[in-house]
C-alpha cells in the first residue's frame, strides 16, 4: 500500500544487521503530520536502533527510514525540523539548565529568544538558573524536551519522556503532545507505559524482535485493551 501523501515519517523495508544478528527486520510504516504515535516493543525489539537510523546515527543494511520524504541527514537544517530526545543524561552537571540549553541554541543557528521561550513551554523558568546536576530526572527530562523544542521542529522523536515524571508532570506531557499534534506536529514516542500510552497517542506501532507485527490506531483495537493486544501480539499473553 502506497503511504499517504502527508506522510512525515516513513520508513520502507528498513532492515538492520550486527554482524550474523537481524535487529531490524524490513520494516515498513508511516506517520501522517498532526498525530502522536506509541513506538512499542519488548526490550531488544529493535525499538532503538530503528529510531537511530531515523535521525541519522546508525546506518540501515537495507531499506530506507525518511523525513519529510528525504533522510535526516539531508535536510537542509535538520534541528529546525526535528527534535528529539533518545537520552535524558546528555548534560554538563555543573551548567545551568539556561545555559544548557543557549550552546544547544549557539550549535543550531537558532535565536537566543528561544531558551526562555522553551523554559516557559517545559515549565522550568524557576528551575533555569540552577545547576543541572541537581534535577531530578522528571525535570531533567523537560530540559531535554525543551532542547529539543528550540528550533520549533514539526516532528518530535522522544525515548520514554514519561521516565521519571510525576503524575502531575505525566498529565502535563499528555495535554503537551495533544497541543502540539493538534498544531500540525507529529510525534513519535516509545514507551514501555501502555497504560499511559492508552491515554495520549492515537495509533501504535509495535516491533517484536525486529519485526512489525502492528501498526493500528487506537480507534480500532474495538473495545480490547492495548495492554491485552500487546501481550498476545508480543508473544507474552
Amino acid at each position: 500500500m502506497a503511504p499517504p501523501l502527508s506522510a512525515v515519517v516513513e520508513f520502507r523495508a528498513l532492515s538492520k544487521r550486527y554482524g550474523e544478528r537481524l535487529v531490524v527486520d524490513d520494516v515498513s510504516f508511516s506517520l501522517e503530520a498532526g498525530t502522536v504515535t506509541g513506538f512499542l516493543g519488548p526490550n531488544g525489539a529493535g525499538k532503538t536502533t530503528t529510531l537511530r537510523i531515523l535521525l541519522g546515527l546508525a546506518a540501515s543494511t537495507s531499506g530506507d527510514a525518511l523525513v519529510f520524504g528525504q533522510p535526516y541527514l539531508e535536510l537542509p537544517r535538520p534541528g529546525r525540523a526535528v527534535g528529539a530526545v533518545l537520552e535524558s543524561n546528555d548534560f554538563h552537571p555543573s551548567r545551568s539548565g539556561r545555559d544548557h540549553l543557549r550552546v544547544l541554541a549557539l550549535a543550531a543557528e537558532v535565536p537566543m529568544e528561544r531558551v526562555d521561550a522553551v523554559l516557559r513551554e517545559v515549565e522550568l523558568e524557576s528551575a533555569a538558573a540552577q545547576r543541572v546536576g541537581t534535577y531530578s530526572l522528571g525535570m531533567r527530562q523537560r530540559l531535554g524536551l525543551a532542547g529539543a523544542l528550540l528550533g520549533e521542529p514539526r516532528l518530535l522523536v522522544l525515548d520514554e519522556p514519561a521516565n521519571g515524571l510525576d503524575p502531575a508532570g505525566i498529565h502535563w506531557l499528555r495535554r503537551f503532545l495533544r497541543r502540539f499534534a493538534v498544531a500540525g506536529g507529529t510525534a513519535l514516542v516509545s514507551s514501555h507505559v501502555l497504560a499511559e500510552v492508552a491515554q495520549t497517542v492515537d495509533q501504535v506501532v509495535i516491533l517484536d524482535r525486529g519485526r512489525l507485527v502492528a501498526c493500528v490506531a487506537l480507534a480500532e483495537l474495538e473495545g480490547r485493551r492495548l495492554e491485552d493486544v500487546y501481550l498476545e501480539l508480543t508473544g507474552v499473553a
